[in-house]
């Protein structure tokens, strides 16, 4: 066995570590905490693809070993932050909170999904489960950040709604936009850089309680370039 080959699939468990991480952290209480596990488990997710690219060392186990790292890091996790967040404010032994688990259910679904769609080379069909995570995860910070959101969120039913309007959107035939460029034009990449300057933007005015405001810029982007190339 060679050590290259190996050094994707590491990065990937360290992905899965830190999953597994967070979930402990969550289940003790510290539901802030879950926003940095999910941070660094995406960062893994990234580089163990970008490494394996790299050291040209793809490989089929690599690719399912993938799936399942992400399945507990962006799927188990952030729909344990949304059980966790519905449970504290849901009447003792309400069963309310569990609707929220569709997350890493549909979670689950999409990754088998996306490892069987070949139109995915480009572009995303659904939202992609780190973004989904990323959006969960820092709702807490988001909501310490302005009272409007706190008031909303502090809903089960609200919390339990949202649960199931993500976990459908996973699974949704729409097409998102992926950073992927094949070139440097601006006018055939306009959405992906009007995303990254936004999404810079935000992050450095409010930090990580404006990761859910990108991530519902990122679908309202998709969503107009979608109607604009329709028509």
């Amino acid at each position: 066995m060679k050590i290259k080959t190996q050094i994707p699939n590491l990065l990937t468990l360290l992905n899965l570590f830190f999953g597994v991480m967070g979930i402990i952290w969550v289940l003790d209480g510290n539901i802030l905490s879950g926003a940095y596990f999910v941070l660094l488990a995406a960062g893994f997710d990234f580089f163990d693809g970008f490494v394996a690219r790299l050291l040209k060392v793809q490989s089929d186990i690599g690719k399912e070993l993938d799936s399942l790292a992400d399945v507990v890091s962006f799927g188990v996790l952030p729909g344990l932050i949304l059980f966790m967040m519905a449970k504290n404010q849901a009447e003792p032994q309400s069963f309310l909170p569990y609707w929220t688990l569709i997350v890493p259910m549909l979670s689950a679904y999409r990754l088998a999904k996306f490892n069987l769609d070949t139109r995915q080379s480009d572009r995303f069909i659904g939202l992609p489960t780190p973004s989904n995570a990323l959006f969960i995860s820092t709702l807490p910070y988001l909501m310490a950040r302005w009272s409007i959101f706190e008031n909303w969120l502090s809903s089960p039913i609200v919390l339990v709604i949202l649960a199931w309007i993500l976990a459908l959107l996973l699974v949704a035939e729409i097409p998102l936009i992926a950073l992927k460029f094949k070139s440097r034009s601006f006018s055939k990449n306009i959405f992906r850089y009007l995303l990254i300057f936004i999404g810079v933007a935000i992050f450095a005015w409010i930090q990580l309680a404006g990761i859910p405001l990108v991530i519902l810029a990122y679908i309202g982007l998709s969503v107009v370039e979608n109607a604009i190339g329709s028509e």
